[in-house]
């Protein structure tokens, strides 16, 4: 009612405005019958305001769909009505939601096969990777370590790519399990036993064996992988540990890795969950990408975790992941 009021305003401003334009030119003609002028406005303001009736009865709905928000695309549709404008603006959108589906399809199909080629090109570059692993065996030590590190820095490089290209299908690639904490961060920092050791910073795993967590094995591996990352990457002195503790907690198991790094800055923390944001630390260390606690707390979002992050300068940063 309110935006049909609003809509006719003009209407009702140029209505009385002319009907004393004509009182005023009768009057100045001499015609001094004045009950009979009133009369005749009376008679056509109740036309006037019969019109006024016919338009909103008419055109009800479509003012009530205009003055509701929208919830869905589904909501756009007008109920029907033989007024022409309703009729032509239930004609016009359902164009337009055409051209919008039509389109939105289009992108969509540009980005499955966008995703599906970023996949196989992943896999593809893996076997290359392996392949080099193989033949830097006979190499000398020092050779063979510089070349190793590379290749790490690759394979985790590619790593990241296809997770983060899989975060937008990740409800097709998702398995839910029961999860023995302690051997899966036995298995991650024997895979990761290169990285720890080339930056001489040891993994310390301080949990209870019978904890156990439901979530997805692969997607945790990596969330937890990427924490590994960044805790040896700014753990600059050697000989430093990074501790994995958990504990039960009112229903909850909450586990922790804590390093011995160069923290975070207060002001950079309210901004380290943003993609492609490095902080200051990434102005001093050169690989950071801004993209792994990125998609940290992506993957913990959809796996229904709960991650947080308390940090202070050169004393270290403890990452939290609440399952």
């Amino acid at each position: 009612m309110t935006l049909f009021i609003r809509d006719h305003l003009p209407l009702f401003f140029v209505y009385f405005i002319q009907l004393a334009i004509i009182m005023f030119i009768f009057w100045l003609d001499g015609y001094e019958h004045f009950v009979t002028m009133f009369y005749a406005c009376f008679l056509s303001t109740c036309l006037f305001i019969g019109y006024l009736f016919y338009r909103y009865v008419t055109n009800k709905s479509f003012y009530k769909r205009l003055s509701t928000p929208l919830a869905s695309l589904q909501d756009l549709k007008i109920e029907q009505q033989s007024a022409p404008l309703p009729e032509s603006l239930e004609r016009f959108q359902k164009q337009q939601i055409q051209h919008y589906k039509q389109e939105l399809f289009t992108y969509k199909h540009k980005q499955d096969h966008q995703i599906q080629f970023i996949n196989q090109w992943v896999h593809q570059m893996k076997t290359p990777i392996s392949v080099i692993h193989l033949m830097i065996e006979d190499l000398e030590d020092i050779l063979r370590e510089s070349i190793d590190e590379e290749l790490d820095r690759l394979r985790k490089g590619l790593e990241l790519v296809l997770y983060s290209s899989r975060l937008e299908t990740f409800e097709r690639d998702f398995h839910v399990e029961t999860i023995h904490l302690y051997e899966l961060l036995r298995t991650l920092t024997s895979q990761q036993k290169s990285l720890f050791i080339r930056n001489r910073v040891y993994p310390e795993i301080v949990i209870d064996p019978s904890i156990k967590i439901t979530s997805d094995e692969k997607w945790l591996t990596f969330v937890l992988s990427q924490l590994v990352t960044n805790a040896v990457r700014y753990t600059v002195d050697k000989g430093k540990t990074i501790v994995f503790k958990a504990r039960k907690v009112e229903g909850h198991t909450l586990l922790e890795v804590i390093d011995q790094g160069v923290g975070i800055p207060k002001s950079d923390m309210a901004r380290v969950f943003d993609p492609y944001f490095t902080g200051e630390n990434g102005r001093n260390f050169q690989e950071s990408t801004g993209m792994g606690l990125y998609l940290v707390k992506q993957i913990c979002d959809k796996l229904g975790h709960h991650v947080e992050m308390e940090s202070e300068i050169n004393s270290g940063t403890i990452v939290r992941i609440v399952f």
